[in-house]
């Protein structure tokens, strides 16, 4: 069972500067929509999620883990999609990429090369396996990325601005795993969606606006989207 995100006063100061003032929030729901404008601490807070950036302030506590206090462990426990794939493919193929991550997560080396192919064909990238990573198209990338994050079966994923570099049909397949999964089921137990995407923050559960580093409010998505287009009406 997941314990759930709980954030208790968390406070992030880089540089100086107040990023995340006292944030605190407790988060049981399955789909997670994190919103707010450029600046106003979305990729901070979940960053805070699996330990790329530790609280200068209060606690965050992930699956029952303190990414702080255990960052291997929440590393393990909590998945991280980046924004640009690029930043994320670390293997000159897809095979080899997910194989990396299979063995970062202790998966036996006998067992690693059906592993990776079963997630490839997972996303539709059989016929790609052993192409230049480079050479894949923006969507095919990102789809890379998230196999080979998911290969480690994550119990918590975090996704920030997963549909930016996308066109609209694969941001909608991106969406649609993300918060639908397939037919392999979920993709993780809880899923945090930083995005500026509002029509794909109004399918989650919850969610959470942002503004000036303070969580300005909670709720039900459609009516914390309506608030927020209101600000800039």
């Amino acid at each position: 069972m997941n314990e759930g995100i709980s954030a208790e006063g968390l406070g992030v100061e880089i540089d100086g500067t107040e990023i995340l003032h006292a944030v605190t929030v407790f988060l049981p729901h399955r789909r997670i929509a994190v919103i707010g404008a450029n600046g106003a601490g979305k990729s901070t807070f979940a960053r805070t999620l699996n330990g790329l950036v530790r609280p200068t302030s209060g606690r965050v506590t992930v699956a029952g883990l303190d990414p702080a206090r255990e960052p291997r462990r929440a590393r393990e426990a909590v998945g991280f999609l980046f924004s640009s794939p690029d930043a994320q493919i670390l293997m000159p193929t897809p095979s080899e990429d997910i194989a990396l991550s299979l063995k970062a997560a202790g998966i036996p080396r006998a067992d690693r090369a059906e592993r990776a192919a079963a997630e490839l064909a997972r996303f539709g990238l059989t016929g790609h396996a052993d192409q230049p990573a480079h050479s894949l198209s923006g969507g095919q990338k990102q789809l890379l990325a998230l196999a080979a994050v998911l290969a480690s079966a994550p119990r918590v994923l975090v996704a920030d601005e997963p549909t930016t570099l996308l066109d609209l049909g694969n941001a909608r397949r991106m969406g649609d795993l993300l918060l639908d999964g397939d037919e392999a089921g979920p993709v993780a137990e809880q899923v945090v969606i930083v995005t500026h995407d509002l029509e794909l923050a109004a399918r989650c559960d919850v969610a959470l606006r942002f503004s000036d580093g303070r969580l300005a409010e909670q709720g039900d998505p459609d009516e914390v989207i309506a608030r927020y287009r209101a600000e800039f009406a």
